[in-house]
């Protein structure tokens, strides 16, 4: 894939309540908000000719901080003859840094959300930003790749395949991601960087053990280390800690918060537990479609 980015010009513009973290993330009672929106073309948004010098540089400052953005988006599913409403025109803006937690009632679209915002589904509407880069109208291989090399992605049901080791499920995004030459003329290099990823994780002992071996929590964290084998610059996870009990759980969410901080990684988390949600550097919930606050088109 190109990594050459599209430059945005766009009002995106985070907007803090209070103080910025050091790491330049919003506190949890803050909102990152979507100013008025321009006009979009198929690959940039275009922003108001600021006003002088001083105001330009400090949109392109703004602009810098936004990781991920969506704009506009409604999604829809057919129920045999009758139309689902999910996602009715939801914007949201993730600063670069931050640790979000989307929380709302069953059904109210929070996954739906998160597998578009990882191009796993696409809008019926709307438009979804990367890196200052449009993302949701890429081709399928385009997107393939982004999620394989810029994503890494936590389910609540961790997905390994049962007839690998830990290891071999780590290393599996490599071997998907690269030829079969690339993989093995690296595999020394793979090897020792999922070995200290299963280490950094609390995994280190079990490295040759399949998942059946392994406990719930054990297979969480298999899963994440899994997820940041490719060093993404995002990390999305749907529902993280929902197959675990509460201290497991707990245990998660540390090692989440110590990702974020120590590597800097842009976490979207999505959870139905709000004392979880509270862990983030901000919450935002979803209602009818939308953000809640977020005012109805």
């Amino acid at each position: 894939m190109n990594k050459s980015h599209e430059t945005i010009a766009a009002p995106i513009t985070p907007h803090r309540r209070g103080e910025p973290h050091a790491h330049g993330r919003a506190p949890s009672d803050s909102g990152l908000q979507l100013d008025a929106l321009g006009e979009a073309d198929s690959g940039h948004i275009t922003r108001e000719p600021a006003s002088s010098d001083a105001s330009q540089a400090a949109d392109d400052t703004s602009l810098a901080m936004v990781h991920l953005a969506a704009v506009g988006l409604k999604k829809s599913y057919r129920k045999g003859p009758v139309e689902v409403p999910v996602l009715r025109g939801l914007d949201l803006v993730v600063a670069q840094g931050e640790f979000l937690a989307v929380i709302g009632q069953s059904g109210s679209g929070k996954s739906t959300l998160l597998h578009l915002l990882g191009t796993l589904d696409g809008p019926d509407e709307g438009e979804i930003y990367f890196d200052q880069r449009r993302i949701d109208n890429l081709p399928s291989t385009q997107r393939d790749r982004l999620r394989n090399e810029r994503f890494g992605m936590i389910f609540q049901f961790y997905h390994l395949l049962p007839e690998l080791s830990t290891l071999e499920n780590v290393l599996a995004p490599l071997m998907i991601g690269q030829s079969t030459w690339g993989f093995l003329k690296n595999r020394r290099k793979h090897v020792a960087t999922a070995t200290e990823l299963l280490e950094l994780v609390g995994l280190g002992h079990r490295l040759k053990h399949t998942p059946r071996e392994l406990s719930g929590g054990e297979m969480q964290r298999a899963a994440i280390a899994r997820a940041l084998i490719t060093r993404p610059a995002l990390l999305l996870a749907d529902e993280p800690t929902g197959n675990l009990d509460h201290a497991t759980g707990l245990e998660i969410m540390k090692l989440l918060h110590s990702l974020n901080r120590q590597e800097n990684l842009t976490i979207v988390m999505v959870t139905h537990d709000q004392a979880l949600a509270e862990q983030a550097d901000r919450v935002v919930r979803l209602a009818d479609g939308r953000v809640e606050g977020q005012t109805a088109e």
